[in-house]
């Protein structure tokens, strides 16, 4: 087994691996120290507690995110910008399962002020203004999007389309298409500042 750098860096790079490969719920700071081939008061020298741990492999999965939505947005705009970043999102939820999930918990401040949340935020926004939204609404539309993706794929996840022998790809197209369709009109049934 390769030896893990002990410093920040390598901890969290070592546990984001760990939720990878276990599941995020198996990141603790004792099975790290293990993983490590060190006692856990070593581990703290580095992370303050396990919150900073599951925070730090948050921030890491959402700078990664948000380089791969990066190339895969670059020169496209509307339904082509909208379905690269939905497959970026698609892809990295089931190469890096555990780091998915670590996206799916509540950010903490450290991490909802990032850099790479904001990085991932502007990508995403860069996609969605290419539907003409006005600036107040990128939220919402923001919200809309990331619910449905996530949705989707949390379905897919836990085998809920299993029980049907329909191609799940084209599932997921139609629903690439449905939010392409609802974004297109949406500054016209959602003008800025009505409810």
């Amino acid at each position: 087994m390769e030896r893990i750098p002990l410093s920040r860096a390598g901890l969290i790079g070592a546990a984001a691996e760990l939720a990878d490969r276990e599941g995020f719920g198996a990141v603790t700071i004792s099975a790290l120290a293990r993983q490590a081939g060190v006692k856990p008061a070593s581990i703290y020298s580095h992370i303050k507690d396990l919150a900073a741990l599951l925070d730090g492999v948050h921030e890491l999965a959402l700078g990664e995110l948000a380089d791969r939505v990066a190339g895969a947005i670059g020169g496209r705009a509307g339904h082509d910008a909208l379905a690269a970043m939905s497959r970026a999102h698609r892809d990295y939820a089931r190469e890096h399962a555990g780091r998915w999930a670590a996206m799916q918990r509540p950010a903490g401040r450290d991490v909802a002020g990032s850099t790479s949340a904001r990085k991932l935020v502007e990508y995403t926004w860069a996609v969605l203004r290419g539907y003409d939204l006005p600036d107040g609404e990128l939220v919402h539309a923001t919200r809309f999007v990331g619910a449905t993706l996530n949705g989707y794929l949390a379905l897919e996840k836990a085998g809920s389309f299993e029980h049907r022998s329909e191609e799940t790809e084209l599932s997921w197209q139609r629903a690439i298409d449905a939010l392409d369709r609802a974004l297109d009109s949406w500054a016209e049934t959602h003008p800025e500042g009505t409810p």
